[in-house]
């Protein structure tokens, strides 16, 4: 741990004990993590997908060590303090959850989500109290550590088929119990649900934009109860979608016309070292 580190955690940590709701920018390199910096974001997060999709990958495919090696790049790049999706701490046994924020805080990160996803189709959700578990010895190793480390606790019910808001908010109350400080159910059909979700917990609720339909503004989230605002893999695929329509325009008319909306060398230059 460095003082460098202890300042990260710190600024991160009264990011969601401010009046404000703010926006974290998930990132998928350096170069994307400088960039998000010197457009003022105050923190920023990694994204499993973005991990995953830069290894040519689908999310879920990256290993634990794969990971936070991705998250040690961002966080030395960037002053600020990054938080990072270690998707459900990479195993299901509470200790491996532990273990996998213990090394996440040597990593250089400030903060990470855990989810309660188990990654098997036919049974895609945790036991309830088993999740609770799990993210009760996240929250213990990250006590742990000789910073503030902001930890999330995340239910998928909505991202895996389980529409049911009453299990989501009974699993976000029994997160919250078990030291998550920040809480986040991705997926949320409308405001409405938002607002049920935010009004049923104390801790800081993290609202997931990123789906085409179920974002919506900062003015509307702040005015639902939310405190924290994440991109997860959006501006990768916004990134990959520009590369995509400009190598299919080279591809099929021969024509370079992307080149007219790019932003120039020069000015993509100083968001980088020299």
């Amino acid at each position: 741990m460095t003082d460098a580190q202890q300042d990260k955690a710190r600024a991160f940590r009264a990011l969601h004990e401010g009046t404000e709701i703010f926006v974290i920018a998930n990132v998928w390199d350096a170069g994307s993590a400088r960039m998000m910096a010197a457009l003022g974001f105050p923190a920023l997060a990694t994204s499993s997908a973005a991990a995953a999709g830069v290894l040519g990958r689908r999310d879920g495919r990256i290993a634990c060590g794969e990971a936070l090696a991705h998250a040690r790049g961002i966080c030395a790049a960037v002053a600020l303090p990054v938080s990072a999706d270690l998707e459900n701490g990479f195993g299901p046994a509470p200790e491996t959850v532990a273990q996998t924020i213990a090394l996440a805080g040597e990593a250089g990160l400030v903060g990470a989500s855990i989810e309660d996803a188990t990654g098997d189709a036919d049974a895609p959700i945790f036991d309830a109290a088993l999740s609770a578990e799990r993210v009760a010895a996240a929250a213990e190793a990250a006590r742990k550590l000789p910073f503030p480390f902001m930890l999330t606790g995340r239910c998928e019910n909505f991202l895996r088929g389980r529409f049911d808001i009453d299990d989501t908010i009974r699993r976000l109350k029994a997160y919250e119990a078990a030291g998550a400080d920040v809480l986040m159910a991705p997926g949320l059909p409308d405001l409405d649900a938002v607002r049920t979700v935010c009004g049923a917990i104390a801790k800081p609720f993290n609202f997931m934009a990123g789906i085409k339909g179920k974002s919506f503004t900062v003015a509307e989230l702040s005015a639902a109860g939310v405190k924290r605002i994440s991109l997860a893999a959006s501006l990768y695929r916004a990134a990959m979608t520009a590369a995509f329509k400009a190598a299919t325009e080279v591809r099929d008319l021969g024509t370079f016309g992307y080149l007219d909306t790019s932003m120039p060398a020069s000015e993509m230059n100083a968001f980088f070292e020299a």
